[in-house]
C-alpha cells in the first residue's frame, strides 16, 4: 500500500476554482484517482490518471477538472474550475498496482490505497 494525503480543499463560491493535491509516498501505482463522497452518497470516481499519463474522467466532471500527476514530486492534482454546488463533498485521492483498462479506473472496488480526505464545500 502507498501512504496517501490530500490538500487544497476548502469554501469556495460557485463558478469558482480549486486545485487539490494529493502526495504519495514511497510504492508503484498504475492508477491514481480522485474520488468524492457527499453527504448520503455514496463515493464515486471522478478522474484517474495512469502512470504513463491516460486519464480518464466522469462524466460529470469531464471538461471542468483536470487531473495531473508530476512523477518527479509523487503528487497528483485535481484542478477544478467552473465549481457548481453539487460538486460540494469529501475528496479523496487513491492509488492502485492493478492494471486496469481506463473505465474501471473510476471504480472504488480496485483502489487498496486512500487517504483521509479533504472537504471541498462550494455554495454562495
Amino acid at each position: 500500500q502507498v501512504q496517501l494525503q490530500e490538500s487544497g480543499g476548502g469554501l469556495v463560491q460557485p463558478g469558482g476554482s480549486l486545485r487539490l493535491s494529493c502526495a504519495a509516498g514511497r510504492g508503484t501505482s498504475s492508477w491514481m484517482g480522485w474520488f468524492r463522497q457527499g453527504p448520503g452518497k455514496e463515493r464515486e470516481g471522478v478522474a484517474a490518471i495512469r502512470s504513463d499519463g491516460v486519464p480518464t474522467y466522469a462524466t460529470s466532471t469531464e471538461g471542468r477538472f483536470t487531473i495531473s500527476q508530476d512523477l518527479a514530486k509523487n503528487t497528483m492534482y485535481l484542478q477544478m474550475n467552473s465549481l457548481k454546488p453539487t460538486d460540494t463533498a469529501m475528496y479523496y485521492c487513491a492509488a492502485t498496482a492493478r492494471a486496469l483498462d481506463p473505465p474501471l479506473a473510476l471504480s472504488t472496488i480496485y483502489y487498496n490505497s486512500w487517504g483521509q480526505g479533504t472537504q471541498v464545500t462550494v455554495s454562495s
